[in-house]
């Protein structure tokens, strides 16, 4: 009679056990609008979208740090109140992304989410990568020496363009050049670029007087409206970049830098895909780029020159391949101020008998392969490393 009892208690337990609901794994996404200076130490992490409301920046000694996979929108709008993230001089970021979650920097008008960071879509869902212009860029300045001066001769610090005069954030530029502005690695700058008053924009990415203190590894921007990355002094390395479609200059370098850029590709710039300007004051360095391969045109834009150095730049060069050449892109000077602006391996994708017809001065082959320029089509770049980006996908 017992086992009777009890097997009819487990049949009723059986028959009447609770179904639970599957569980769900979603994170829910929260908007925070970021309208005030960060002043203190502050984490922005994955699960929200951080959306910039205006020109913020991190000063007062605070460190930013934002967790792989975040995503920061920027508001739009034009001159001093265009949206963009400074790090000023006395504050650090620590954006630390992933191959698998990088930490993207975009437009209010993107519609990319948390959730396709985290099914590995790092693609925007509706904008071309053609559309610049919509918020501002990203500014890091350090205390790192710069080639500066004006009417009273050199100077050591210097304000930011895009920032008033009146906002001390602004300011870039010292004497440690061991300066530490923090890391960026595995980031992706888009869509930025507002225009800040008389036809000028603000960069993809800046860097001001950054030391070499700072660690900047595996960037990509994307689509900028000005300059894809400028240098201004300092002497900060880089390494692992890529830069897309922007409507100015794609490397840009100003006062002295005198970092390392290793390991680059540039695709179709509207403006030159090297902008190599020297010293503005006595502090003279020299910088190097090398291991690039530079796509000069596409179906729908072609850059202007190749290179493009003044008669003070310094800088060597080292391994470049340019591919997708058209008539008129030209390596602007080869023989001025000797020794200041060298060339090593540079390799031009055309026929041996047009070479002659990208430089921008009276030369001969035989001259051209002295001084280390010639036709090739092998590219240095190691592409493996660079796959990540929304360029190469």
């Amino acid at each position: 009679m017992r086992s009777i009892l009890l097997l009819l208690t487990l049949i009723f337990v059986s028959c009447h056990k609770e179904v639970l609901p599957p569980e769900d794994n979603s994170l829910t996404t929260t908007n925070v609008i970021v309208k005030t200076n960060i002043t203190e130490n502050t984490t922005w992490v994955s699960d929200s979208v951080y959306q910039l409301s205006g020109r913020i920046a991190v000063t007062n000694g605070a460190t930013l740090t934002i967790e792989s996979g975040t995503i920061i929108k920027g508001e739009g709008g034009t001159g001093a109140n265009a949206s963009s993230l400074v790090i000023a001089r006395d504050g650090k970021i620590h954006a630390e992304g992933t191959e698998d979650a990088p930490i993207i920097f975009t437009s209010v008008d993107d519609d990319l989410s948390p959730e396709d960071i985290r099914v590995g879509v790092f693609v925007s869902p509706n904008l071309n990568s053609t559309i610049s212009g919509l918020w501002g860029g990203l500014i890091i300045l350090g205390e790192a020496p710069i080639s500066a001066s004006n009417e009273s001769g050199n100077v050591s610090q210097v304000q930011i363009e895009g920032i008033p005069t009146s906002d001390p954030t602004g300011l870039y530029g010292g004497n440690n050049p061991l300066d530490d502005s923090g890391v960026l690695n595995y980031v992706s700058i888009r869509h930025g670029g507002a225009n800040i008053g008389s036809g000028n924009e603000i960069n993809g990415l800046t860097l001001g007087g950054v030391g070499s203190g700072t660690r900047i590894e595996n960037i990509e921007i994307i689509a900028n409206q000005d300059d894809g990355i400028e240098f201004f002094g300092g002497n900060v390395n880089v390494t692992n970049i890529i830069v897309w479609n922007v409507g100015d200059d794609a490397i840009d370098t100003d006062q002295s830098w005198s970092g390392t850029l290793d390991n680059f590709m540039v695709i179709s710039p509207q403006g030159h895909c090297f902008e190599l300007d020297g010293p503005e004051g006595s502090m003279i360095a020299t910088h190097t780029i090398k291991n690039g391969e530079i796509i000069a045109s596409n179906e729908i834009w072609e850059s202007m020159d190749l290179i493009n150095t003044d008669d003070n730049s310094r800088v060597n060069l080292q391994n470049i391949y340019f591919n997708e050449i058209r008539n008129g892109q030209i390596i602007n000077r080869i023989t001025h101020n000797e020794g200041q602006v060298t060339f090593s391996n540079i390799l031009l994708n055309v026929a041996e008998d047009s070479l002659i017809s990208h430089i921008g001065e009276t030369t001969t082959i035989s001259y051209l392969q002295e001084i280390g320029i010639q036709t090739g089509v092998i590219s240095p770049v190691n592409k493996n490393v660079l796959n990540w980006a929304w360029a190469l996908n």
